[in-house]
């Protein structure tokens, strides 16, 4: 696995090899808005994960997570806050992030 100093550094790596999909967090999925791609926790992987800790700040903390669609067609990137700055999600989804921190 490489290794990325900040949140930046790693979205615009894994860009680079291909995880071009931005996706969000939506609840109890994951979404890209520009291209309508929606996918289920059961319908991808992270194949690679990347924490960020703030040194004096607490809202720099972040996780980076490269995704793959099961088919392999889809390889994108979600980013997500956590602590008090995360998202609201499905227990599913809750799940799935949680098992690659």
């Amino acid at each position: 696995m490489n290794h990325y100093d900040t949140v930046v550094d790693a979205v615009n790596g894994l860009k680079k090899r291909g995880f071009t999909i931005d996706f969000n967090l939506a609840f109890d999925q994951i979404i890209c808005s520009e291209n309508k791609y929606c996918l289920n926790p059961e319908q991808f992987e992270i194949t690679e994960v990347y924490r960020f800790e703030g040194d004096s700040n607490p809202s720099d903390e972040d996780v980076v997570y490269a995704v793959t669609s099961k088919d392999g067609d889809l390889k994108g990137v979600i980013t997500s806050a956590y602590g008090m700055y995360s998202d609201n999600i499905s227990a599913d989804m809750l799940r799935k992030l949680t098992i690659h921190q």
